[in-house]
């Protein structure tokens, strides 16, 4: 299964890609479990986490083909290997670092970087890019997202990233946005289970909103 392949297989189940940044190892199960159960199949430990490699092993051994786990945070192209190696498929990053995104398509992970402009979308496309993260999207508008969309390739899902909110997510589907991803207002280190259970579940809710 190719990357593309693999990324519409799960953002079909669910356009949300849980951020769990700050997350410690011993949590990360049970807050994954919370994630699943709550109705997202999408999961980024960002490296700027404690041990976000054992976590995320952690999370990919548990999960295994029923999540897409991998990393956020991306910013050089040596961590691909290492995440590949904890047993992660997905590659995220805040900017558009064409050397992470070569080293993520070489491997055949899912490759999603943030770009704000045009430029940078385009550039990260032609590096290999399987998705798209418009961040930070507070700076952005569903206009502005409307407008790149008439330009950008077809078939690159586009995921909004900051700011997004259950009560928000329509503007942004209803303009092209093909999912999220959702941070603090998913997630916060040190929260609850049972708390990240009710906001996946308000998310979930949200995109019928």
């Amino acid at each position: 299964m190719s990357a593309r392949e693999t990324l519409h297989r799960y953002l079909d189940e669910c356009p949300l890609v849980a951020i769990i940044r700050g997350v410690t190892p011993d949590e990360s199960e049970a807050i994954g479990d919370a994630i699943q159960e709550g109705g997202l199949r999408i999961i980024e430990v960002p490296l700027n986490s404690p041990d976000p490699l054992d976590s995320i092993e952690r999370l990919a051994k548990r999960f295994g083909e029923d999540m897409l786990v991998g990393a956020g945070t991306v910013l050089e192209p040596t961590d691909v290997g290492r995440v590949w190696d904890a047993g992660g498929r997905l590659i995220v990053s805040p900017d558009t670092n064409i050397d992470v995104i070569a080293a993520t398509a070489t491997i055949g992970l899912v490759s999603s970087p943030g770009y704000f402009t045009p430029s940078e979308a385009f550039a990260a496309v032609r590096a290999g890019a399987t998705a798209l993260k418009l961040f930070p999207a507070e700076a952005a508008s569903p206009a502005v997202l409307k407008a790149q969309l008439a330009v950008l390739p077809k078939d690159i899902p586009i995921l909004p990233v900051g700011g997004i909110r259950p009560d928000n997510m329509r503007p942004w589907l209803d303009a092209g946005a093909s999912g999220f991803g959702l941070g603090g207002g998913l997630y916060s280190a040190g929260q609850s289970a049972a708390d990240t259970l009710d906001k996946a579940r308000a998310y979930v809710a949200g995109l019928k909103g």
